[in-house]
């Protein structure tokens, strides 16, 4: 069981619970959920629903080039946005997932928000610089997604650690 409270309980813990972790949890669902609904934009263009992708007036941005690349339809057989859409997605589960204080009563649950937001950022900071070092231009959509995955990494790190000091001192909260 992943919490001891009753559904509306949870309802209530989670959305207006005072904790500094759940706090922080929200901005992480939130910025995944931000960042899913970019690579949703994206993945129009890719399935060619959008014929482009509108970004800022600058020589540097280029979405076409970069989204549109043999790369971003490389993998399963599918155009990356709609893997980066499921991703993101995932991630805002996590973050969703469990009550107030799990950091202290099912502390794998943020261990593992904690990984995946880890593993979140790398991928985004290894896309962003494939975007420049293969194609000398960057998606401003992209850029945007990278800096809320990298915020959102930084807002997992406290619960993360309280849990993995639950694992190692026993401290159930």
């Amino acid at each position: 069981m992943l919490t001891e409270l009753t559904p509306a309980e949870l309802s209530s813990d989670l959305r207006q619970g005072p904790s500094e972790f759940l706090k922080h949890r929200h901005t992480v669902a939130g910025l995944s959920l931000f960042s899913a609904g970019v690579m949703g934009g994206i993945a129009l263009y890719q399935l060619g629903i959008l014929e482009e992708i509108p970004e800022p007036r600058w020589s540097k941005f280029n979405a076409e080039k970069v989204n549109g690349s043999a790369e971003a339809y490389s993998h399963l057989a599918v155009p990356d946005a709609l893997l980066g859409f499921v991703n993101y997605r995932v991630t805002a589960c996590s973050a969703g997932m469990g009550a107030q204080k799990r950091w202290g009563t099912h502390p794998w649950i943020p261990i593992s928000m904690g990984a995946k937001a880890l593993l979140d950022a790398a991928l985004a900071g290894k896309l962003t610089v494939d975007q420049w070092t293969k194609y000398r231009a960057f998606c401003f959509w992209c850029l945007l997604t990278t800096a809320a995955t990298f915020a959102g990494l930084r807002f997992s790190i406290a619960e993360t650690r309280a849990a993995v000091g639950t694992l190692i001192g026993g401290d159930r909260g």
